[in-house]
């Protein structure tokens, strides 16, 4: 897996939290850089470390299923974008309060970052340098979320549902890419 399409599942990954960080911003009257950083920390490192643990979790199991890991890797990525995309439509909205306390921000955190886990699992059938692709999942959610709260000052919330919906495409694709490759219709 290259480095465009690894930053493409990034972006989609992200686009949870992006909402969620929208949402945070809209509890603002004016940014706050502190927040924003805040922000971007908890939602970022969350991001990197969830596919870290799906990593070794999909490695122990790699060698009993190799056969149709690209099956499971369209599957989950097909879910999960999904999932986002149903989520896009839905009337309810997630509920952001204002605080960004450690007990307020980690239920956050770890809602928005449970797709990562799934997909760290199928970065270990597709054989992917997870350090790389940590690095590169968390600073991306990082640099989104902080831009996701300035948004939320500034514009509202009419962003949040088509970024979740462009995330969930971008995840659905790039499942659909990585089962074609494997059943060689694409080189």
């Amino acid at each position: 897996m290259g480095l465009w399409e690894l930053f493409a599942i990034a972006v989609g990954l992200s686009m949870d939290a992006f909402a969620v960080s929208i949402g945070k911003g809209l509890t603002m009257p004016r940014i706050r850089w502190k927040h924003a950083a805040v922000t971007g920390l908890w939602f970022g490192a969350f991001q990197a470390v969830m596919p870290l643990l799906g990593y070794f979790l999909g490695a122990t199991f790699s060698g009993y299923i190799q056969s149709v890991d690209h099956w499971i890797a369209f599957v989950l990525l097909g879910l999960i974008g999904g999932n986002m995309i149903r989520e896009s439509f839905s009337a309810e909205g997630e509920l952001v309060d204002g605080s960004f306390a450690p007990l307020r921000m980690l239920p956050l955190a770890v809602a928005t970052s449970i797709d990562a886990l799934a997909v760290g699992v199928t970065f270990a059938f597709l054989q992917v340098d997870i350090l790389a692709a940590v690095l590169l999942i968390g600073v991306t959610t990082f640099a989104i979320s902080v831009a996701g709260v300035k948004i939320g000052t500034v514009f509202g919330e009419k962003f949040s549902a088509k970024a979740e919906c462009a995330g969930g495409l971008l995840l659905v694709l790039m499942g659909a890419k990585i089962l074609l490759e494997h059943l060689g219709f694409l080189g």
